[in-house]
């Protein structure tokens, strides 16, 4: 009934869907196994993509030639800019979903990607034979040949949903958990653990009082995710809205607190730090009378409204006379209460940084199986095991990305050298070379090493070639062109910097705080003139590269500083115990992680600076 496929994806949420476009554009036979067909790149959560990191996440995801960035575009009700006021290493993008349009377009991109093939089963077991993995089971007694299987499960494996005192299994509410994969992996020798994630209540718009409530517009102009022509900007959208919990909402709350199952020990798994649910916010912060709530549509036409940072597990009773006391909600009827969801995981330390298992060959972990939360975070991993696993049924090198190359690197570093005691989230202070990976600049960086593996496609290298070739034409045009003091000043003057006394380059004036193209460009017009056949997009990249040039020449250096231990390789089965002089936790940690350089080992934590000395002497033998 079924052929031996290259690649078996297993879960089609928002790592399974980018794993197995990934795999099938890159020439793999695919079969994509989901529970439900119907909820394929369903927004389990909150209708949005990007914020903070995770924008630039999304970004990268489309340089690479993912379809994340486009999916988001075509169904997106708002865009704003995150952190405008701040510099460009702090700028994220990010977009307000319409959930519905969200899932259908994933399935209708995934439908058109030639390779993939779909089945809707429960996968209750792996085929594994000699250490290799060669198939899944399906719940039925199914039997499908595989050479490499990715796991993408989510929260559905042997999931448990709290609301109150009542549970149930589920790996989202309305949908069943998945059984049997946990229970196999473990007997071969991977080691799990219980993670907790949860959602707010779902509310009816009709029954609000906006007038209550700040109006959160997007930007004046908005922009979008993808580098391609394929989609475009938003010409109209949707607003959010504000609106803050009381002392009143937090006594309410708490009179539900001895039925709470984060409070009584029914829960277990560890949740997400900085996304808490709202009966952990006031437990924790006991001095805040207020938090903030964010009042989110889920589309253009639905009237159901998510309630953002009232993620809670409480009885519904409770959570209804809660929101009922929020400005705005007084007359609220609630389409569907919050919950929580216990799941399994396995503690990412088992993988390789190719998303590979060290246990088992051409078995690949994506998403919340490894400890992450959030959607992008699940996307790119799902990217890179697609990848990964393709390349590795092609007998091809492992694609990995360093952690000076992009946020997708720091975040699968982190995973595998540090593993995780709770849901990871990416945030720009985990990135040391944040400046370099910026949002603007995702293509410039890694549409090449896209286009090499055989996923970015011709026309985004050209595009990526052309911008690229733009910017260094507009930046020595800026060198080039000097500016008299007779017709510079008054305008300099105007914006309120000093006035120069000799001709000075359009170049040097822009390196001042005050002054940006847009300045720029009103204090001469032969210079205005000239920047116009320039795009907004390529104008931005160069005051960015001409402002912060010393800077990203610094990180730069650090980065080169730092290339000789990350291209200074570690035999595949180097014996770490063998070498007497490490510490005992260095040959542990050393064993279990098995690094693929120095540079992965120095990030293990446990690996001293004497162990890696030590381990550089034997490796120099």
């Amino acid at each position: 009934m079924f052929p031996t496929y290259d690649v078996i994806v297993v879960g089609a949420g928002h790592a399974g869907c980018e794993a197995a476009h990934a795999a099938a554009m890159m020439g793999s036979k695919v079969l994509l196994c989901t529970m439900n067909m119907n909820t394929i790149a369903q927004m389990s959560c909150n209708p949005a993509m990007g914020g903070v990191a995770k924008g630039q996440i999304v970004r990268e995801i489309d340089a690479l030639g993912g379809r994340s960035g486009i999916i988001s575009d075509k169904s997106m009700i708002q865009f704003r800019m995150l952190n405008r006021s701040k510099g460009p290493a702090m700028w994220s993008p990010r977009t307000q979903n319409d959930r519905m349009r969200f899932a259908e377009e994933w399935r209708l991109a995934l439908e058109s990607t030639p390779n993939v093939d779909f089945w809707q089963e429960m996968i209750s077991g792996l085929l594994v034979k000699d250490g290799k993995i060669c198939g899944v089971r399906t719940g039925i007694g199914i039997e499908i040949p595989s050479n490499a299987v990715v796991l993408t499960n989510g929260t559905f494996l042997n999931g448990v949903i709290h609301i109150g005192e009542k549970q149930f299994g589920g790996g989202r509410t309305g949908e069943s958990a998945a059984k049997g994969i946990t229970e196999q992996l473990v007997q071969l020798g991977f080691e799990a653990g219980r993670m907790k994630t949860g959602t707010p209540p779902r509310v009816d718009g009709r029954s609000l009082d906006y007038t209550k409530m700040e109006e959160q517009f997007g930007d004046e102009n908005p922009e979008k995710f993808s580098y391609l022509d394929s989609t475009e900007p938003l010409k109209k959208q949707r607003s959010c809205w504000i609106t803050y919990t009381s002392k009143e909402v937090h006594q309410a709350l708490e009179t539900g607190f001895d039925r709470s199952p984060m409070f009584n020990g029914r829960i277990q798994g560890l949740g997400p730090r900085y996304c808490p649910s709202i009966e952990d916010k006031i437990n924790r912060f006991a001095e805040r009378e207020r938090h903030q709530i964010f009042v989110e549509p889920e589309g253009w036409d639905t009237v159901e409204i998510y309630v953002n940072g009232f993620s809670t597990s409480l009885p519904e009773d409770v959570q209804y006379k809660a929101l009922r006391l929020i400005p705005g909600f007084e007359n609220t009827k609630m389409f569907r209460p919050g919950y929580a969801i216990e799941y399994d995981f396995f503690p990412p330390t088992q993988l390789k940084l190719s998303l590979e298992t060290h246990l088992i060959e051409n078995l690949f972990f994506a998403g919340q199986i490894n400890g992450t939360t959030g959607y992008e975070e699940a996307a790119s991993q799902g990217l890179m095991a697609g990848i990964n696993a393709s390349l590795k049924v092609q007998e091809k090198d492992p694609f990995v990305l360093k952690r000076s190359d992009a946020y997708i690197g720091v975040l699968i570093d982190d995973l595998i050298n540090k593993g995780t005691e709770e849901p990871y989230r990416m945030f720009t202070s985990r990135a040391e070379f944040r400046l370099l990976l910026r949002q603007d600049n995702a293509d410039l960086r890694l549409t090449k090493l896209g286009h090499e593996i055989g996923l970015a496609s011709d026309q985004r290298l050209e595009k990526m070639l052309d911008k690229k070739s733009a910017t260094a034409g507009l930046i020595n045009e800026l060198k080039q062109k000097k500016l008299s003091p007779e017709t510079a000043n008054g305008g300099l003057e105007a914006i309120g910097t000093a006035t120069i006394q000799e001709k000075t380059s359009a170049e040097k004036l822009l390196k001042r705080p005050q002054i940006g193209i847009s300045e720029l460009v009103n204090i001469d017009d032969d210079l205005r003139r000239s920047l116009s056949k320039y795009t907004k997009e390529v104008q931005e990249q160069a005051e960015i590269q001409i402002k912060y040039d010393s800077y990203i020449d610094k990180e730069q250096q650090m980065v080169e500083k730092l290339s000789n231990m990350e291209n200074f390789r570690i035999p595949t089965q180097f014996d770490f115990l063998a070498i007497t002089a490490l510490s005992n936790e260095g040959k542990q940690k050393l064993n279990k992680i098995r690094p693929e350089t120095l540079g992965q080992a120095s990030r293990i934590s446990g690996v001293s600076p004497a162990d890696l000395s030590i381990l550089t002497v034997y490796l120099g033998r």
